[in-house]
């Protein structure tokens, strides 16, 4: 079960950092101007070399990938809220319980210093030295 637990945990991790490593890719790549209709077209430049680090990916392909991003984070938001929702009783119930408990408690010790005040013998004055009383 434990075992179960660390393999799935490192599987999220491993999802999460792949994908942390792909959008950071994306975004230092340089990304080429596309021409519009309305611009006059440019001079033809002299095409670079490129190597398979300098790969850009198509507008479509970079839509694909932040909408599964979204998707993919939305799921995992999903799942999360799905777990809070279903503690959401059990912890307002811990709530509750320790409110009764306080409640009890203060209930408690006002019977208890009510009942000692209630039940101590009368207390005769101390005599302090030096001093007098007169009646």
């Amino acid at each position: 079960m434990m075992r179960r637990q660390q393999r799935n945990q490192c599987q999220q991790s491993r999802f999460f950092y792949e994908l942390l490593a792909l959008v950071l890719n994306l975004l230092r790549l340089p990304t080429m101007p596309l021409p519009f209709s309305d611009q006059p077209a440019a001079p033809e430049r002299i095409p670079l070399p490129r190597t398979a680090s300098m790969t850009t990916i198509p507008p479509a392909g970079f839509a694909w990938l932040m909408l599964g991003i979204s998707i993919s984070l939305m799921l995992c938001g999903s799942v999360t809220f799905f777990i809070g929702f279903m503690l959401m009783p059990w912890v307002l119930g811990l709530v509750m319980v320790c409110y009764v408990v306080g409640i009890v408690s203060t209930v408690s010790m006002l019977g208890r210093s009510i009942l000692c005040y209630a039940m101590a013998p009368p207390s005769r004055r101390k005599d302090i030295p030096g001093c007098s009383y007169e009646r």
